[in-house]
């Protein structure tokens, strides 16, 4: 949904006399500087994210966002900045061999934007060696990097479980079958997924974000959702949490059936 912040990317390429293409996954940008030392075809990509997250911004600062329901609250809109600093500045200091390609990619909170950028033919259009990307992290003191070899970053999948009972009053739950009383098992046994079956040298969160369920005091309702994000470091680990997942989940279902 950042229309204004892929006009106002493109804006800043045009004022600097950068060629760049847009179109990818709609508000996606690409720019690119062909160094003047040698004749290298040689290429590197540099990436920034520029999406927000759907949350309501309580800073007081100056730079908060001015959208209810949108906030920068991953820092994506300081990707953006830094990775227009670097065109900027490499636009001025054209003295290395070979070209970059500067990549503005929308939809990275969920929403896939790097795969579609790439289905859009971003890779396609243009012959890209390796691709450098980083994240802000606010805990470095200024000034520092922090690098590791292997995966830096987590993949993230997002899940729904949709718990099914059978609703009644209240002071007769013994004629229900009580989807909150089943979410609230399944929310405390995917923890011990991490804690009792993952080896404890790998990496992984199982994190219940949402819970919605019940519409009034007296009554126990039909259904509960529960929502949340696994993060993982490889798709052996994911594989395996889906289906311990799954596995839980039913299980405690058919125990309070």
């Amino acid at each position: 949904e950042e229309y204004k912040t892929s006009a106002y990317i493109k804006g800043k390429l045009d004022e600097w006399d950068i060629s760049y293409k847009d179109g990818y996954s709609n508000t996606g940008i690409v720019a690119w500087l062909k160094g003047k030392e040698g004749n290298s075809k040689r290429s590197i990509g540099l990436r920034a994210d520029f999406d927000a997250l759907p949350m309501t911004e309580k800073s007081t600062f100056n730079h908060r966002s001015n959208n209810p329901g949108m906030m920068h609250a991953c820092g994506h809109d300081g990707h953006t900045s830094m990775l227009l600093g670097a065109v900027k500045y490499l636009s001025e200091n054209l003295d290395f061999d070979g070209n970059v390609y500067f990549i503005f990619q929308p939809g990275e909170e969920g929403f896939g934007g790097g795969e579609k950028m790439i289905q859009d033919g971003l890779f396609n259009d243009f012959e890209i060696d390796e691709v450098y990307a980083l994240h802000n992290w606010p805990e470095l003191p200024l000034g520092q990097f922090g690098v590791s070899t292997g995966a830096m970053m987590a993949g993230a999948d997002d899940f729904d479980i949709i718990v099914k009972g059978k609703g009644g009053h209240a002071a007769m739950p013994d004629l229900t079958v009580d989807p909150i009383i089943i979410a609230s098992q399944i929310i405390l046994s995917f923890q011990t997924i991490i804690s009792r079956f993952i080896n404890p040298m790998d990496k992984a969160v199982i994190s219940v974000t949402k819970i919605h369920g019940g519409s009034a005091y007296n009554v126990i309702d039909d259904q509960v959702i529960i929502s949340g994000t696994v993060r993982t470091f490889s798709s052996e680990l994911q594989d395996s949490i889906e289906k311990k997942m799954k596995e839980t989940a039913l299980t405690i279902s058919k125990m309070n059936n």
